[in-house]
């Protein structure tokens, strides 16, 4: 059998999950179905089962479980092997034919010839040439919607049919429909121009030019009234109308009326106001001249019973008689003579092309004004209302004692009596009396509220001072340094530009080595990477950071070493930092599930819990932060008391400043942007607890979740589909690669958010950290390509999640889709921007729709400098905001255009420079060589266990056998003279193999060369109050007593007995310091001229041996246990 094959890996696809129901559990060997497993109770309220303690829990019954769709995985779901995920990727999808028609015109013998002669660097040259023709589609989009929709829909402006509404500019008159300018006219006999377009601007006054028949050719063929031919009759003459001349061209001209090639509209209310005005198919016409000339009805006229119906009857209706004209096929062939014989304008009214431009104009404003607000206020809601509750410390009541001098005699019950019954109460007959559940390996009671928390600090390629500053910060915290762990991960054998030691030997030099462990030597885990990187060894250096502020924190240190093969590599070891990440979240997923583990898990397990006096299983937060990162001193506390006051947090981060902001303009311009994105956005998000992106350099993550009033747990960064997902090797798709390669911080955050869309992230603005910014343009537009690209990658996959807070566009998920969009449009937003501003000053706005996109930019660019005014009253960020817009070519435009042509690049650029570094920009790995799994050996932590204690009993019978050969001139100080020899077969997979009859071990070189619970050292802290005697409350004395007794035990307590509510101090044995003579209490360098050995079998001694049979250490409590559960 393969060592595969005998349980689910924390990252293999197949394999039960650990599952818990709620039960209700009774005791005694009377209670029906107890010895049967269970039977159903209270139409699905619970069950009943063996072995509890009288609790009665209640199952959901008003959820739906099994509704819940898991999220398919966003690399490789089907959960194939390398070799099928690489076959599988193979296959044309729809988004592989899509980049392939985009990319018609580049056929791949073409693209052999520009140097692209891989088939996956080809695939990602074309999906990277269609999402930038995707990006250039939806910046054209917006630019149309912008600048071109309302001309499209809209030709002639704002209402569509090229009329100024009437009484709106000064010094007009309208003539047959049209608006004249009369600045330059002159007044003629007893018309005075001037004094018409005071008395009403635009008013018609073609009554006034003298008019012919034949100036109405359309009105010839008809007898009706309105038609008649002598129009300046003698009636009109007597009311002063034509009294100009005729109305013509030579007319006009001489009365220098320039026409302003407009209409002359008239609001529906103004025609009501006006008399003798009627409306035929929107012409506005002017029916005095015709009232005039026919002051009384004529009979069997339709036409004039229409006109007079509607002026007499439908005044309070608009006076529209378009649908009475269309009736009647004889009034129908009027509309035309009516129109140009009687017009005074047009009605006001909006096409359907203006009304689509003006109802998109409206939504956008709605839409978008609508989140800037929503933000600012959700932003000022959480500065004022919100995150100060965040890190109020959480406290744990104590029950109150009752002294011993005032207990009954005879009493035979514990003074911490916690049954319920009264302290003298005899007991009970037998199946009667109350039987207490056995008490779990971990209880939340003993942990208390501060939370053993991991700080991983991963290194690259950083120098001295940043580590030195990181290490300083963390373990300087006012958090307490029995509760924290340093987990320092170095990426590879790497020494940084213009550094004289490898960043190896720069974080050794700086520990404290705890001399129990000894030298460390190479043990084997799977590592990221394709092929042959698959395989890796670390070696791990444990002791004690001090600080100059008498801080000691227990630290270990993971120095990704490699394999024997990559020795003359320039970066032997390094996998990445998401490998290093996985290192950590791996071993805490395989200690969580009691899974199997690698040697490097089991070095770590044995190390951790000799430094912090627990099981790693306690540790259930975990804090990220970056090696150039420092951590002001309360910050970690603060990010603890989050995590504790609220289970449903699976993550949270801090404020991020820039260190050197004046170092150079490159840093100048990020001061604001850093501020803006934390105190704004992540702030709004924290309200609806969906945090899109925890930063890396600084965020908390949960390991594991308490459940409420349960002494359970539920796995969060551990559980085994994030980790899964997280530890994908093999990427195939330009996406994947983006997702993977350059944002993992974004990644893990939106993988979270996908497994559990119902807890939350937050962001805590009193936990800050200080990070060196970029100082250089090349490194900025470097890091910025990163961020840019996997952003947009990470919100594609989250703007899919459909469980996020809110429906429709109140919610998360539209949130989402607005950044996605407009991190796509950056540019041509940008580029809109001014063309609006240079428009605006050429051409200032006249009416509100042409003002809305000012208004949007004013509330875009000023409500974030009005957020930080009310919230953090510091007007030097105004000036860091005024930097900032000086800037914004290169935000929203160098630097968009710039990541989306580099999207096939993989890379860190210049982010991180090594000493001889090739940089590898298509993100390929050695995949040269098959990585078949069976090297590393995978066993759970009681066969590790059994096979090092079979190591120490082996060494020690050796030992007394070598001593009676050679007496006392043997010393036992060479290393490899108690090693199991190598017997040069393969090993056999089974895990059966560690608990032979047989004291020949094939495990022990896997083990480690060291016997931390040797006679010799002391014994590891105790970090927890001991189970049997918890810290007691207040003690009630005799009058207190007889007081409760007199009131009884149903009343509450008297006002002068408090219960003492504390947090208790968990108590912590100080470290016995080496001796000096022993031990220099430091690692030899690990590059100073000593080889990291990689033979299995190899052990190192520790010196001076003493002799006797090491006595096996065991923290997991009794009847039994290990420290992961059931040996």
């Amino acid at each position: 059998m393969k060592r595969y094959d005998d349980g689910p890996l924390p990252y293999s696809q197949g394999g039960p999950m650990p599952t818990r129901r709620p039960t209700i559990r009774v005791t005694g060997g009377n209670s029906s179905g107890g010895g049967g497993g269970g039977m159903g109770m209270g139409g699905g309220g619970g069950t009943i089962g063996r072995g509890g303690g009288g609790t009665v829990k209640r199952s959901k019954t008003l959820t739906r479980p099994e509704r819940h769709v898991a999220p398919e995985p966003l690399i490789n779901p089907t959960g194939q092997e390398d070799s099928a995920a690489h076959a599988s990727g193979s296959k044309l999808d729809w988004w592989t034919v899509t980049s392939l028609i985009v990319t018609f015109w580049a056929p791949s013998p073409l693209l052999k010839m520009m140097g692209i002669t891989e088939a996956n660097s080809r695939q990602a040259w074309r999906e990277k040439i269609t999402l930038c023709f995707i990006a250039i589609v939806m910046g054209g989009i917006v630019g149309f919607a912008t600048m071109g929709l309302q001309s499209a829909l809209c030709p002639g402006g704002s209402n569509g049919a090229g009329y100024q509404l009437l009484g709106s500019r000064d010094s007009t008159l309208s003539i047959a429909g049209w608006a004249f300018n009369i600045n330059e006219s002159k007044p003629f006999g007893n018309v005075n121009f001037y004094e018409l377009s005071n008395q009403m601007r635009g008013q018609d006054i073609t009554p006034f030019f003298t008019r012919s028949a034949a100036d109405y050719p359309d009105c010839t063929a008809t007898n009706f009234r309105y038609a008649a031919p002598d129009i300046c009759n003698a009636k009109a003459k007597e009311a002063n109308e034509c009294l100009l001349g005729q109305l013509n061209a030579n007319s006009l001209n001489q009365y220098a009326l320039r026409n302003e090639s407009q209409y002359e509209g008239y609001s529906w209310a103004q025609v009501v106001n006006s008399t003798n005005y009627i409306v035929i198919d929107g012409w506005v016409l002017n029916m005095n001249p015709y009232m005039r000339a026919n002051p009384q009805p004529i009979p069997g006229d339709p036409i004039d019973g229409i006109i007079r119906r509607a002026i007499d009857v439908q005044s309070s209706s608009g006076k529209d008689v378009t649908k009475q004209f269309y009736n009647n096929p004889d009034t129908r062939a009027a509309i035309k003579c009516l129109t140009t014989r009687y017009l005074a304008g047009k009605i006001d009214k909006t096409t359907p092309g203006c009304f689509v431009a003006a109802l998109f104009l409206y939504a956008s404003l709605i839409v978008i004004l609508g989140v800037v607000l929503v933000r600012f206020f959700m932003a000022i809601i959480f500065s004022w209302f919100i995150s100060h509750r965040l890190i109020e410390k959480k406290t744990l009541s104590r029950g109150t004692g009752i002294a011993p001098t005032v207990m009954p005699e005879g009493a035979n019950v514990s003074v911490h009596n916690q049954t319920g019954t009264a302290p003298w109460a005899q007991p009970g007959r037998k199946g009667q009396a109350p039987v207490a559940a056995p008490a779990p390996v971990m209880s939340l009671d003993r942990i208390g509220a501060e939370l053993f928390c991991v700080c991983l600090v991963t290194c690259y390629s950083e120098g001295e001072e940043g580590i030195r500053n990181t290490l300083d910060s963390i373990a300087g915290t006012s958090y307490p340094d029995q509760r924290k762990l340093l987990w320092v991960v170095c990426d590879g054998m790497i020494t940084g530009a213009g550094e004289k030691q490898s960043t190896p030997d720069i974080c050794v030099g700086m520990l404290e080595a705890d001399p129990r462990f000894g030298n460390p030597q190479p043990m084997g885990y799977i590592a990221v990477g394709s092929g042959a990187k698959r395989e890796n060894r670390a070696m791990v250096y444990a002791g004690h950071y001090v600080t100059k502020s008498g801080h000691r924190a227990p630290t270990v240190i993971v120095v990704k070493c490699g394999m024997p093969s990559e020795a003359n590599d320039k970066k032997p070891g390094n996998r990445g930092k998401r490998d290093s990440q996985l290192i950590l979240m791996n071993f805490f997923s395989r200690v969580t599930y009691n899974d199997r583990m690698t040697p490097l898990d089991y070095d770590l397990f044995r190390k951790v819990q000799t430094l912090m006096g627990v099981t790693p299983d306690f540790f259930e937060v975990c804090l990220m932060v970056d090696a150039d990162t420092k951590v002001f001193p309360d910050s970690l506390a603060y990010l603890v008391n989050a995590m504790a006051n609220d289970n449903m947090v699976m993550g949270v981060c801090g404020e991020t400043r820039i260190a050197n902001k004046r170092q150079s303009w490159v840093t100048a311009i990020q001061v604001w942007e850093y501020y803006i994105s934390h105190h704004q956005m992540k702030a709004f998000e924290s309200v609806f607890g969906g945090v899109t992106c925890l930063p890396g350099c600084f965020s908390m993550y949960r390991i594991k979740a308490r459940k409420d009033a349960e002494n359970d747990w539920v796995p969060i960064l551990v559980k085994p589909e994030i980790v899964r997902e997280y530890s994908q090797s093999d990427v195939v798709t330009l996406h994947q690669k983006n997702l993977l390669l350059l944002g993992e911080d974004r990644f893990l955050s939106t993988i979270l958010l996908r497994t559990f869309p119902n807890r939350r992230n937050i962001f805590l603005p009193q936990a800050r950290c200080r990070t060196i910014a970029p100082d250089t343009f090349s490194v900025l537009l470097s890091q910025r390509r990163r961020w840019i690209n996997s952003t947009i990658h990470n919100l594609m996959e989250l703007v899919l999640v459909r469980d996020l807070c809110g429906t429709f566009c109140f919610s998360m998920q539209f949130v989402v889709f607005m950044d996605l969009v407009g991190t796509i449009v950056l540019p041509i937003a940008i580029c809109l921007t001014f063309a609006l501003v240079v428009n605006s000053i050429l051409k200032p706005p006249q009416k509100f729709e042409e003002a809305i996109p000012l208004m949007l930019l004013a509330c875009i660019l000023g409500l974030p400098a009005f957020l930080i005014l009310i919230t953090t009253r510091k007007l030097i960020y105004v000036a860091w905001m005024l930097v900032y817009l000086c800037a914004l070519p290169v935000w929203n435009f160098v630097l968009p255009v710039y990541s989306f042509w580099h999207f096939d690049d993989f890379s860190w650029g210049e982010t991180r420079k090594v000493e001889g570094e090739v940089v590898d920009k298509a993100g390929h790995s050695d995949a040269t060589a098959v990585f078949d799994g069976t090297t590393i050996p995978l066993r759970r932590w009681d066969d590790w266990e059994r096979s090092r204690l079979r190591k120490i009993r082996r060494e020690e019978k050796r030992r007394r056998q070598m001593e009676r050969m050679h007496g006392q001139a043997f010393y036992g100080d060479e290393d490899g003279m108690l090693v199991a020899p190598d017997r040069g077969f393969a090993r056999d997979e089974s895990d059966n193999q560690s608990i032979a009859s047989s004291e020949e071990d094939m495990w022990g070189g896997d083990v480690g060369g060291y016997d931390e619970n040797h006679p010799s050292f002391p014994p590891p802290p105790i970090a927890l109050p001991p189970e049997s005697r918890p810290l007691p409350g207040p003690t009630i004395g005799m009058d207190e007593m007889a007081q409760m007794l007199d009131q009884g035990f149903e009343e509450p307590p008297p006002a002068n007995i408090r219960i003492d509510r504390r947090t208790p101090s968990p108590l912590h044995r100080p470290r016995v310091s080496p001796p000096t003579d022993q031990y220099s209490g430091q690692y030899a360098g690990v590059g100073q001229g000593r080889t990291p050995r990689h033979g299995r079998g190899e052990s190192t001694s520790i010196e001076p041996h003493v002799n006797g049979h090491a006595r096996q250490r065991s923290a997991g409590g009794q009847n039994g246990y290990g420290p992961l559960g059931p040996a």
